[in-house]
């Protein structure tokens, strides 16, 4: 393996962040039941890569894109002690190059871009199921906050 590059994603890229979306969604649908059983789209790619308010970020290895993360800055609610802050998103890695830290260094990448926009919050929600992406991210620093619960009637 190559020396992994981090760099923002260009519009030209939306074919493979999409198949990225298409992998996170089937990776999430034993997580999730209230998803439909069609195409569904989580992210609206295109308008986060052409916006001030949001950073998304490819990790390229031999000029090949094997990851991906975005962050975007959103409004706190208004008991909260931070008038805004930084959710990460479409954390996506290649099956085969994961567990090479490169998540973590997408992350990073991320949480720096929130640094210099002066923000001091970061949030991001994961099922609590995916035992193995709440491991990564308790390893990055994220403590568990809340946990929502559902019920089908």
């Amino acid at each position: 393996m190559q020396k992994i590059e981090i760099r923002k994603a260009l519009e030209s890229e939306i074919n493979t962040l999409l198949s990225f979306e298409k992998e996170i969604v089937e990776a999430e649908r034993p997580f999730d039941n209230t998803l439909k059983n069609a195409e569904i789209h989580y992210y609206d790619l295109l308008g986060l890569i052409k916006s001030d308010k949001s950073e998304v970020l490819v990790a390229l290895n031999d000029n090949e894109i094997i990851g991906s993360g975005y962050v975007k800055i959103l409004q706190a609610k208004p008991y909260q002690k931070f008038e805004v802050y930084a959710y990460l998103g479409f954390m996506y890695v290649k099956p085969q190059f994961r567990g090479k830290g490169i998540n973590q260094s997408i992350v990073q990448e991320l949480i720096n871009w929130a640094k210099n926009k002066k923000i001091t919050e970061v949030r991001l929600d994961v099922y609590d199921e995916n035992i193995n992406a709440k491991k990564a991210y308790l390893k990055a620093g994220f403590k568990p906050n809340l946990l929502e619960m559902r019920i089908e009637i």
